[in-house]
């Protein structure tokens, strides 16, 4: 009797486990399909992920490109660089939309109706990491146009889609987290003001040894610039397994530290 008990218990913990793993699942695509209609009606947030990075793109090829000698065409050079702004431009937005939850108590409605505590959070990471692809996407479409030309093969694209994804993964956490610190939407927007302009100072646009004193050691050591050269040795067919592993370093430890510090401070004001 007691052995039937024991399994009993086994099978109904395991059911339930399943069943609460499934509605977290569920409450996590819900909330990442209104985070995403969300940002589909605001034209600022649209223009800020997709078409400002592909605006920077034009801008600094077009513009600025004959002015840098990099050592090759400037298109091809600059591309990794105009990936990475295509990541950092549509942060601002997840902030501001994380800060407004909380502070207009939608938080409590959803905790009225039982959904998962995760799934908020996951669903705004997941929204961003969406954007971002999407956004990524029509960087390398335009690039593509101008004359980018790859010589990758098949395991470096998936190397270099792997830091992509990474890094939109590791950015969206910690902005979720600077957006649930914020006490207002627009302190929350002003926040990742730094993750936007840091991509500037890197190796984005041109290489970091042509830079001043003080400013090129900066930019050697920055946590975007080994992202970039990580991206760029795969795209150019030439990885380098030092840049790589500096770069899923860095990511893994935004991506920890943004999302302790997320379920932390939701914890806490929720």
């Amino acid at each position: 009797m007691s052995t039937i008990t024991s399994t009993e218990t086994t099978t109904a913990a395991g059911t339930s486990a399943t069943g609460g793993l499934s509605a977290s699942l569920g409450d996590s695509a819900i909330m990442l399909r209104r985070n995403f209609k969300h940002i589909a009606r605001n034209p600022v947030a649209i223009f800020n992920a997709a078409l400002m990075p592909v605006m920077m793109l034009l801008i600094f090829v077009y513009v600025f490109g004959s002015a840098f000698n990099v050592g090759e065409d400037y298109i091809n050079y600059s591309t990794p660089g105009m990936i990475l702004l295509a990541i950092s431009y549509g942060l601002s937005g997840t902030a501001v939309s994380v800060s407004s939850d909380m502070a207009k108590g939608i938080i409590n409605r959803f905790k009225v109706m039982d959904v998962s505590r995760g799934a908020v959070l996951t669903g705004h990471v997941a929204a961003t990491m969406l954007t971002n692809l999407i956004a990524i996407a029509a960087v390398l479409g335009v690039a593509l146009a101008l004359g980018f030309r790859s010589p990758a093969s098949a395991t470096e694209w998936l190397g270099a889609i792997g830091v992509m994804v990474a890094t939109s993964f590791a950015a969206s956490w910690l902005t979720v987290a600077l957006g649930m610190a914020a006490k207002t939407p627009e302190s929350a927007g002003m926040s990742v003001v730094p993750l936007i302009m840091l991509p500037f100072v890197s190796s984005a646009i041109v290489p970091a040894e042509q830079m001043g004193q003080g400013v090129r050691q900066f930019a050697q050591y920055q946590p975007f610039t080994p992202i970039i050269e990580s991206l760029r040795g795969f795209l150019t067919g030439h990885p380098s397994g030092g840049y790589t592993a500096a770069a899923l370093a860095w990511c893994a430890g935004f991506a920890i530290v943004g999302y302790l510090w997320s379920r932390a401070t939701f914890s806490k004001r929720a």
